[in-house]
């Protein structure tokens, strides 16, 4: 040392210190960015953020739409005729031969079970909110509802033509909105219900020409359409009310399904699963299917928390009559003038929906946005003195 200090001096010493203070900057940098991303991505309030991002509305809705209408199509080009975005089911049962729609969603949610706890794993599932900010009675109603929605359509599936399943699908939106107000008060306008009713009756005569069905798939259908409509709401409320991740809830919830299914497969399913045919066509059919269902899920979970359930209802109808025109335009399928006309409509019926959301989206920030700049513009002694005097009424700030 005291060749370096007679050699560089006092120097020398001051660049050492510098080159220290520099390393240890960076490293506290590098710290922050790890807990910043940490936040982002694993914890349930970086979930939140997520969620209430300008544009992941339409990342979320998108993913899922690509997802469902890939399928279809590519059910189109192995030349079979579904085209509602549960046809990743219809195609194992009627191709396949696999007619077993309860055990056929047991597998698929089993499959859904092990990716996830592969994301586990690798630490790519997100954290779940504390315990005491969602009682465990309200994943257990999810789960089970989740096993009855899921395992109920794919029964009518079974039992009834995909018009009739699609007519059925129509009146999973208004009650929604019924469900809604009588669950949490919640209220839409005029115009919203005026652009619903004209998605509905669109997609109704676009789809409605094959309506076949017996009564057992028809009292299945019914029966499908509550489950249906409270998955929706209870999955939408969960992620935008009490900070959970699609992922995380995904985790906790799927085997509370599977433990339904079982039951209700005993109960709806015909006997002798067990003797199905598992070559190595059929099997790997069934596993396809399974992981074409994960992302089916995952994908609804997203947009479910990033929109709201009527929201995803529209989305299903729309995937519906964009796969009509598609069929249409690609496949040189002919659904009749009719059925495009209806198509078009509800097409016409959505846009003005969206543009409603767009705009009632726009009157709720430009509201925020003014709370949010009083607040940082705040003087930083005045809230050291609320903080240091521990004051809780607000008049004491002054």
């Amino acid at each position: 040392m005291g060749l370096f200090s007679s050699l560089f001096g006092k120097a020398g010493r001051r660049f050492i210190k510098r080159k220290d203070s520099d390393a240890g900057e960076a490293g506290r940098a590098l710290e922050e960015l790890k807990g910043s991303l940490y936040n982002e991505l694993r914890t349930s309030e970086g979930a939140k953020r997520q969620q209430q991002r300008f544009g992941w509305q339409a990342v979320a809705m998108t993913f899922n739409f690509v997802v469902s209408v890939g399928i279809i199509m590519l059910n189109k080009l192995v030349h079979t005729s579904f085209s509602c975005d549960d046809c990743v089911y219809a195609f194992v049962m009627v191709n396949v031969g696999f007619n077993f729609p309860i055990f056929l969603t047991l597998i698929h949610y089993s499959t859904a079970w092990v990716l996830l706890a592969i994301f586990k794993a690798f630490s790519l599932l997100p954290a779940s909110p504390p315990s005491r900010s969602t009682p465990y009675h309200s994943l257990f109603v999810l789960g089970a509802i989740m096993a009855l929605s899921n395992g109920l359509a794919n029964t009518s599936l079974m039992h009834n033509s995909v018009g009739f399943y699609q007519m059925a699908k129509i009146s999973v939106t208004p009650t929604i909105v019924v469900a809604e107000f009588i669950l949490f008060r919640k209220i839409i306008s005029f115009k919203k219900v005026l652009a619903l009713a004209v998605v509905s009756v669109g997609v109704a005569v676009a789809t409605g020409a094959d309506l076949e069905f017996n009564l057992f798939g028809a009292c299945i259908a019914v029966v499908w359409v509550i489950p249906s409509a409270t998955n929706k709401i209870l999955w939408s409320n969960l992620q935008q009310q009490k900070n959970w991740n699609a992922l995380a809830l995904m985790w906790k919830t799927t085997p509370i399904t599977i433990l339904f299914l079982l039951p209700l497969m005993r109960w709806i399913d015909p006997p002798d699963a067990l003797s199905f045919k598992w070559d190595l066509y059929n099997t790997t059919a069934v596993l396809i299917s399974a992981v074409f269902g994960f992302l089916l899920q995952w994908s609804g979970a997203l947009a479910l928390g990033a929109t709201s359930a009527t929201s995803h209802a529209v989305l299903g109808q729309f995937k519906s009559c964009v796969i009509l025109l598609g069929g249409y335009l690609l496949f040189n399928s002919d659904p009749g003038f009719v059925s495009i006309c209806g198509a078009v409509a509800a097409l016409c019926g959505m846009s003005v929906y969206t543009s409603l959301n767009l705009r009632d989206l726009n009157e709720t920030t430009s509201v925020q946005l003014p709370k949010q700049g009083l607040s940082s513009l705040k003087p930083k002694s005045t809230e050291d003195n609320i903080e240091g005097s521990g004051a809780d009424d607000p008049s004491n700030a002054v």
